[in-house]
C-alpha cells in the first residue's frame, strides 16, 4: 500500500533477487516515460523504493502521482 507521507507517495516493493527486480525497473521506466512523470527511486539489490511527488505542483502529491503509483502497482502485480 502507499503511504503519504512529507508530501510524497512512498511504496516499497521487494523482490525474488536483483534480477527481477531490474526487469521490473525496467517495465516501470517505460512507462514514466509514457507518462512524462518520473519518480525518485533507488534500488538496493531485490528491493526498489519510490517516492512520488509533482515538482510543478509545488512538490506536492497531485493525481498525476496516484495514477503512476496505480500503473507501478499493474506492473509490480506481474511478478507476485
Amino acid at each position: 500500500m502507499w503511504k503519504e507521507e512529507d508530501d510524497k507517495l512512498k511504496k516499497n516493493f521487494r523482490f525474488r533477487d536483483f534480477k527481477e527486480a531490474f526487469l521490473f525497473m525496467s517495465e516501470v521506466a517505460k512507462t514514466v516515460d509514457e507518462m512524462d512523470h518520473h519518480p525518485w527511486w533507488s534500488n538496493v539489490y531485490n528491493q526498489v523504493t519510490f517516492e512520488l511527488t509533482t515538482h510543478d505542483a509545488g512538490d506536492k502529491v497531485s493525481d498525476k502521482d496516484k495514477k503512476l503509483a496505480s500503473a507501478i502497482d499493474t506492473i509490480a502485480e506481474k511478478y507476485r
